[in-house]
């Protein structure tokens, strides 16, 4: 009996209209085009309409992966969709793309495991594809931080925006394999990203409103220290378990949090800044569906050569990390 191999066989991403600028934040809040860039590397970040919520975001990002891999939403037998921005706290948002989709009667559930989303998707696809219950499973990423920035708050308002990124993946066709994935999380680490209230913890009061506790918080320094040691320590493990050697990686694909960050894990993965996929200066921060915004915009501007290789790594609060590696078979 041959083997399973789960593999991603269309890809597809979506990004708001409207364009948010640091000479436009210069406008809302005390910052600058200048300190913003050397700190973080982004120029510019999309912000979804009023009317426009997350799962608009992923319907569209979906219905092109979709049609990249040639496949109909009946053909679907799961939709997972990663966010920390839900329409509502349920039902999920995967439940309402489906219906956007009209995918009615496979199976969706929402995936939170914040900026490290897409790769956790990937993980969980791949499980369901290889152990045979499923045949092809859509991965979706989407985000409307916009909802939940502090607009006052300028240590973390320049940082995020909008969007949302998709893939199909399936058992058979040709596309990017996935190999091994490595996932961990820090839960001692919770409160360094957080969004306080609105949950059980802290349902939303007259004082968690005043007090700003629905806006996103973070400790970016902390958050900072331990981003490029996880996604370190998780890309050599998913490249030592996939079987390969650092050096067989010809791209890097890492969570747009940071250009600092981005620079980093290129360093001592001993990779060319030419081949590491940068979105962060035009689309900022945006979250789980980042690395799916941007391996779709790569795919479609790169042309890889059979067995490339592909290493995607994240982090994100929780806190929660994940790499895996990819590779390219015409």
């Amino acid at each position: 009996m041959t083997k399973l191999q789960a593999r991603i066989i269309g890809t597809g991403s979506y990004l708001p209209e409207k364009v948010l600028s640091n000479r436009d934040l210069e406008e809302i809040v005390e910052t600058s085009d200048e300190w913003i860039f050397t700190r973080t590397g982004m120029k510019e970040r999309r912000i979804a309409a009023e009317n426009e919520a997350t799962s608009d975001m992923g319907y569209n990002a979906a219905s092109k992966a979709l049609e990249a891999a040639q496949l109909k939403a009946d053909e679907i037998d799961l939709i997972l969709c990663a966010t920390l921005s839900p329409d509502h706290m349920f039902p999920s948002t995967a439940c309402l793309i489906q219906e956007k989709l009209g995918a009615i009667g496979c199976a969706a559930v929402d995936i939170q495991a914040a900026c490290s989303g897409y790769v956790y998707g990937l993980s969980m696809a791949k499980a369901y594809i290889e152990s045979g219950l499923y045949k092809n499973v859509l991965v979706i990423a989407s985000e409307k931080l916009s909802a939940f920035v502090d607009y006052e708050d300028r240590r973390t308002c320049v940082l995020f925006g909008d969007g949302a990124g998709a893939c199909v993946v399936s058992n058979k066709g040709k596309g990017l394999l996935i190999h091994n994935v490595t996932l961990g999380a820090d839960g001692k680490q919770s409160k360094l990203l957080i969004l306080p209230a609105g949950g059980s913890r802290a349902p939303t009061s007259e004082s968690t409103i005043a007090e700003r506790q629905h806006y996103i918080q973070m400790e970016g320094q902390e958050v900072y220290k331990h981003a490029v040691r996880r996604m370190e320590k998780a890309s050599y493990l998913a490249i030592e378990r996939s079987g390969f050697q650092k050096e067989q990686i010809n791209w890097l694909i890492p969570h747009q949090a940071n250009i600092r960050i981005i620079e980093g894990l290129a360093k001592r993965f001993d990779i060319s800044m030419d081949h590491v996929y940068v979105t962060v200066h035009k689309y900022g921060n945006t979250s789980a569906s980042t690395i799916g915004i941007a391996l779709d915009e790569m795919l479609a501007e790169k042309k890889l050569k059979k067995d490339e290789k592909i290493l995607l790594t994240a982090f994100g609060a929780g806190l929660t990390w994940a790499a895996s590696v990819l590779s390219y078979e015409e």
